[in-house]
This record gives C-alpha cells, structure tokens and sequence, in this order.
C-alpha cells in the first residue's frame, strides 16, 4: 500500500444496491467509525443485511458477544487471534489487545483467556470460534508453540459447541491443514480472507472447507487469489470484507466496511462467470449454513 493511498481517510461512495440480499462474513466493527447502528444501516442499504463480527481478544470477543446479542443482524466469533496468543503467553504489553486487562504472562494466562472464550462460545448468539489459527508473517519463532497451543484449543471448543471455526491463515497454509488433520476439523469451518492457491483451494473442497473472499481479491497482482476462486465449488464461497482492512480496488487505502462487499461480490461473480445475483444467493446461503443462523 502506498503512502499516498494509505492519507486518503475519505469513506468510499455507496455502491449500487445488490438485487440478492447477502452477508459480511467477517468484520470488526468494533474498529471501524461510526456506532454499530450507522455501519448496520448503510450496509443494510446496499443489501448487505447480515455481519459476522469477529472478536481477536477476550475484550473484543465479550464487545462481539454483547453486540449480537443487541442487534438481531448481527452474530458473533469469539477467538483470541493467532498473534494475541503469544503476546499472552509472553507477557508482550503491546499485542493486539486494545482495552487493557492484559494479563501476567505464560501459560497460566493462556488457559484464562481461553477459559474465558469458551464461556463466550457457549451463548447462542455467538456462531463461532475464530479468528483462530496460525500467523507465520507477524508471529517468529518463538511464539509458534502458544499460537499452535492456542489453535488446537480453539479447535476443541468449536467441536464441543458445535461452532463454526473461522481460521486465519497467513503464511501458514501447510501447518494449518496439517493440525486440523490432526485434530479434526469442526463439521462447519471457514478459511478467512482465503489466501492459499488453486491447489489448496481443491484440498480445502475435498474437506468441505468454507473459502471466505475478501476486497485483495480485486488487488492487480492477485490473480493466484483470483485462480483460487474459480477452483473453489460455489457451494463453499463466502464473501467478506474484514474491514477496516483489505478495501477493494479502486478504493484501496481507504477504510472498509460492510456496504461495501457489493464492490467485491461482483469482481467475483465475474471471475467465476456468473452474474452477481446467482453468486449472491450462493453466498446468502453458504453463510447462513456455514454459521448455522
């Protein structure tokens, strides 16, 4: 990203209305200006009418939690995300988290906050567990061993709720699918922001991963991302923003945000040849079946 793009602070226009109503399968609105009811409106007016929210830490899982409880159009994922685990076990006071309450350090603290996840993963309105998984581009050496610790509990959790899982996979994707082999994968799981290739794209289909796309899918050196999608069955495509990150071209740099998955939901439906209403019932339909609502 350009210094240039990253200034431009201005929120991208309204797009034209989608026909098919579909959902954000993952947001954090948590980080995004406004209040919730301002996000949920304008992208209800641009037929966006659902949001994943999706929690990183254990204040924003309980923030998630207690957002979805709220709004009947919301639903939430509870997870410490990859990059938070070794900053718990560490001790590192500058992780992910942004509203305090960080704990001690080790691995005592570790198994508190994920006490505290599985609490939150029990209550109905939360519909998953994530966003979990591995980092290899942020976390090195020394934390792969909490974040791989962390994984496999989130993993545990999901199964034991019967919850979506919502994996973060960066720079990872080989280990990633060797530790849901190892210990088996929930009945419903979602690879975020997919970023694995044509070839993992078929291995995730075999399984019956869900592959959730998001606006770098429009980037100009995307086109492994892009291949990707045309292998993905139409059956397991999702669409998301993970906003306020990855705005679709031409807006790249500026904030995202659930109004504007119709930019991304019709760059896809042209790369899989389909017209933007028959992807958009598609997506409507994996994700509510994906996240069980």
């Amino acid at each position: 990203m350009s210094s240039d793009r990253s200034k431009d602070v201005t929120p991208p226009p309204l797009p034209a209305p989608l026909a098919v109503p579909v959902a954000d399968s993952h947001t954090h609105l948590d980080m995004q200006s406004g209040t919730v009811e301002e996000g949920l409106a304008k992208a209800a007016s641009v037929g966006v009418t659902t949001v994943v929210q999706v929690g990183c830490d254990v204040n924003g899982s309980r923030w998630a939690a207690d957002t979805a409880a709220a709004h009947p159009s919301v639903h939430a994922t509870v997870a410490l995300h990859p990059n938070e685990a070794p900053r718990i076990v560490l001790g590192d006071p500058d992780g992910w988290s942004r509203q305090g309450e960080r704990p001690a350090g080790g691995d005592a603290a570790l198994d508190e906050a994920l006490a505290e996840i599985d609490r939150l993963a029990a209550l109905p309105h939360v519909k998953g567990v994530g966003e979990t998984g591995l980092d290899h581009f942020r976390t090195g050496p020394e934390g792969i061993a909490a974040q791989e610790r962390s994984f496999r509990a989130h993993i545990e959790i999901a199964k034991r709720h019967g919850k979506a899982l919502v994996i973060h996979d960066r720079d990872a994707h080989d280990d990633v699918l060797r530790i849901l082999k190892e210990e088996g994968a929930p009945e419903r799981t979602v690879f975020h922001c997919y970023s694995g290739d044509a070839e993992m794209a078929r291995i995730c289909a075999e399984n019956g991963y869900f592959m959730s796309f998001a606006g770098n899918i429009t980037f100009k050196n995307a086109q492994p991302l892009r291949d990707a999608l045309v292998a993905a069955p139409r059956e397991l495509v999702l669409v998301e923003t993970d906003a306020p990150f990855l705005t679709p071209a031409p807006y790249r740099g500026r904030p995202n945000a659930p109004y504007l998955i119709p930019v991304t939901l019709r760059a896809m439906a042209a790369v899989k040849g389909l017209d933007e209403d028959t992807l958009a019932a598609a997506v409507s339909a994996n994700t509510a079946r994906a996240f069980a609502y």
